[in-house]
Formats: C-alpha cells, structure tokens, sequence
C-alpha cells in the first residue's frame, strides 16, 4: 500500500501540538513534531486568546514538517476547543483577539437570556448542555454591553475555522464545531432563526456549515512559500477535539459507549439522531455532532483534576508520580470513603485533599487521611460516577450497551479503568491515548477518499494499536458502594 503522510494540529486550552500522520499497510503511526504553549491572556482585564502567536506556531510546526519528511504531506487540518470565536471585518480583516471563555463577561448571561426565551425552549431549539460559557451567551453579553464589533462584524468564525481562514482564505464552518455554540438547530440542520432574533444579531455573520472531511481549498501561495509545503490540500476535520477524540474510537457495531477520559471526562454515546426531550434535558446530556452525520450524545463530570491537584498539594512534602500514586491506591483500602467528583467543592479549591477531607466530614464518613487512600477514594469515586451517569444514559436512550470505550490520556490509568468495568459490570477496553490526534487525521484522510469510511477508520485504528480489556470483578461490593453512592448525591 502506498505511504501517505498527513499533517494535524491539536490546539488545546494550555498547549498545541503538530502532529504527523502516516497511513501505510492499514495501519496509522503518529509522531509529534512540534509542541508549544497557550493560553488565555490578561489585555485590560479581559482573557483573550493570542491567535496571531497561535498562527505563528502552527507555521512553525509546518516548517519543521517540510525539513523532516521528503514525501509532502497528502493534507493539513486544525482540532481546538469548542465555542470561542474571532469577529472579521467585510474586508477579511479580525476585529481584535478572541475573547477566552473563563472571561467574566458571561456572568449571569444565561439568566438574563432565558427572560427571552425561556430554558426549555432553548434546549428544545438546540440540544445542548448549558454553560455560560456557550457561544449563544458570549454573543448576548456582547449585544447586552453595546459592543460596537457588532455594528462592524461581518463573519464569526470558531477558533478552528480561523485557522483554516488564515491558511486558504476560505471561510466555512465545520459541523462538530458548529453545534458546540448553542446557535445551531439540529432538527432544521442549520443555524436557528429564532435564537438569532432573540440576539438582535443577524445571522448572516454564520458560515455555510460543511461536514468534516471537507476539502476546503490549497494552502495559500504565501503560506507554502514561507514554510515549504506546497499548496497542499487543507481539509475541515472533525475540528471540535472531542468531536476528534470520538472518530477515533475503535468500535464496531451499536452496542457501545465511550468515556474520553483526562483532566475531564465526556460519557456518551455515539447516535445518528439527537435525542432531545424532557428527561435529556433533566440529566443535563448534549447533542454535539460528529463524523457522518451523527451526534455525541454526552454528559460532561469531572476527570482526573481532583488527582492532578492532589499531586501538586503534595509535592512539597513528597514528589510523587502518577505512577506511584496509582500503585499506591491499588494496595490501598478500598471504599474508606465514597467521593461524588462533581461535588462544586472539588471545582478548584485552593487545597485539594483538604477539600476532600471537608467532603467527608460533611457527608459523614471516614476521612482518608493518606495518599494512598485518597488517591483511590477518588478513582473509585470517578467509576461510580459514570455508573451514575450511564443509569441516567438507559433511562433516555434505551439500548443496549454491551462495552465502553475509554480513550484519551486517562486511558494511563489502568486501575481507573478496572474500577470503571468493576463499578458499571460492563466490560471496558482502553485507548488509544492520542485519540484527538489520530481522528484528525484519520477524518483527513477519509475526506480525501485515501479512507473509505468511518468504519474502515476504526478497523485501522484496531489494527493500530494495543487495547487494554478489563472485564468485570467483585460485583457484590461494587454496588454497595454504589447504594451509597447514590444515597450521599441524593
């Protein structure tokens, strides 16, 4: 089979990554070639993205790419986070950085919106979870403060969509991007009027939505020049990370969910209709699209923050390891302590295990005074969790979910998924670790007909790389555990 090389850049909310892909023999190998850091900036007391050092760096990370391989890349495509966005001028030029979407402008948007359209119907109109931080409650506080970028504004695009911009000089939307904003309808299938005039916004500034795998147009002759890539193809992959992350699930069949697992967690399921109703809207799930018309059906809780912060508040007295800490859980007592991860006090407290300890307190247990059994009091409380939320996920969608998926860079944590087969009784198969990266090339090269389909994607990410399987164990005390569980969220 021939070589074919592909190019991706996965821009997270700390750090971006230029990433190599190369499809040969039915298998796709990943190499990282160049990392660099981001973040949101301080300008003025407002948090901004520095898109224009964003830019840099991925021009960088094209350069190297050109010096590394003497086979040009079969196309380039951009992954980021969902919901922030730049505003451009009718003559193609942005109108400022990006706003970031911790900025405090959000505050209370959403309650001052809902006096418009009530909440209901915003979810009837969407599908999607709420945040202040959506796009749909960015845009009012805008509009709420007189912005004049709105009496200018003639192009939103999202983060990823930017990028793509500044390569070609063509201006789209990607699916799995669009639907994270809370302005698309995905029964209409295209930007909602109502939530628009609700805005007093027009909805003209929105971009023809196109599905992912889309070529969009060659490298602008500037770009090629300056970083030695020749006018390569740059294609709209399924441009939202986790839109990305699922792509990249080596599944078959229908019969499945999935945890993309890290500093968060995303529990869902893969389905090719939104589910939007009454009991979806209850349990706080989303409807956000994916590769081939389909939709991620998902609840976002807590991942492994409370871990990573337990080991920063530890590390004056002792530098531990994931490793060590996950080793040390593992001989630990199990159930000392039954912890709900999503409890608001574990959200960024400014010491981790004494909020836990206060945790317990209140809830009336024993306090897990050491590493080792706070470590697991938390992993366990991380696979009850997701018991909790594939409860609720059968109460909406019912059918039949014979085995998760976790990937992503949880997937590291071979204790935490044994305690996730243990705590839901269904079998979990672990990686790969790079899902985001590998989605977005594997959707690269579907666009280009190099991949015939979404279930051809899976078989070679399978014939890839190694999956661990956990199956199953100590049931009895699994869902005693999970009684109090349920009894301490209750």
């Amino acid at each position: 089979m021939r070589v074919h090389h592909f190019l991706g850049f996965d821009i997270g909310a700390s750090s971006g990554r230029t990433l190599l892909g190369t499809l040969q023999n039915e298998k796709i190998i990943i190499k990282e070639l160049h990392r660099f850091p981001n973040g949101m900036i301080d300008i003025l007391g407002k948090l901004r993205w520095n898109i224009v050092d964003l830019f840099e760096n991925i021009k960088q990370g094209m350069k190297v790419c050109a010096s590394e391989i003497t086979t040009k890349p079969a196309s380039i495509a951009v992954d980021t986070w969902g919901v922030d966005y730049g505003l451009f001028a009718a003559d193609g030029n942005m109108l400022g950085l990006p706003y970031g979407y911790r900025d405090a402008r959000t505050d209370g948007m959403m309650d001052e919106f809902f006096k418009i359209i009530p909440r209901d119907r915003v979810y009837e109109l969407t599908g999607i979870q709420f945040m202040q931080l959506n796009t749909l409650f960015q845009l009012f506080s805008m509009q709420r403060a007189k912005s004049p970028l709105l009496d200018v504004v003639s192009d939103l695009l999202f983060m990823p969509d930017m990028i793509s911009y500044f390569l070609t000089g063509i201006k789209k939307t990607e699916f799995t991007i669009a639907t994270t904003s809370q302005l698309y309808n995905p029964r209409k299938k295209d930007w909602d009027d109502e939530l628009f005039q609700a805005l007093g916004i027009s909805k003209n500034i929105m971009q023809e939505i196109v599905p992912p795998g889309t070529v969009l147009g060659n490298l602008l002759e500037s770009i090629a020049n300056e970083t030695g890539l020749e006018r390569i193809p740059v294609v709209a992959t399924a441009s939202h990370d986790t839109g990305a992350a699922v792509a990249a699930v080596p599944a078959e069949g229908k019969d499945w969910a999935y945890i993309s697992s890290g500093t968060w967690s995303l529990v869902g399921v893969e389905i090719n209709k939104p589910i939007i109703n009454k009991k979806s809207l209850e349990f706080n799930f989303t409807n956000e699209g994916g590769v081939k018309g389909t939709f991620r059906f998902l609840k976002n809780c807590m991942g492994l923050w409370p871990v990573q912060q337990c080991r920063k508040a530890w590390s004056s007295e002792k530098e531990l390891s994931y490793a060590e800490m996950t080793k040390l859980a593992a001989s630990a007592r199990p159930f000392v302590a039954v912890i709900d991860p999503d409890h608001q006090g574990f959200l960024n407290p400014p010491d981790m295990p004494e909020a836990i300890r206060e945790y317990c307190r209140e809830t009336g247990q024993t306090i897990p005074e050491n590493p080792a059994d706070m470590t697991r009091s938390i992993l366990e409380g991380l696979a009850l969790k997701y018991r909790y939320i594939f409860d609720q996920l059968k109460q909406v969608h019912p059918h039949p979910i014979n085995r998760i998926h976790i990937i992503g860079g949880g997937t590291q944590n071979k204790l935490l998924s044994q305690f996730t087969a243990d705590a839901t009784g269904i079998p979990v198969v672990a990686g790969p670790v790079e899902a985001t990266a590998i989605g977005n090339i594997m959707v690269q090269a579907m666009g280009l007909g190099i991949v015939k389909s979404h279930a051809d994607i899976r078989q070679i990410i399978k014939n890839s790389f190694e999956l661990e399987k956990h199956e199953p164990q100590n049931a009895n005390n699994w869902d005693a555990a999970y009684d109090r569980f349920v009894n301490i969220i209750r």
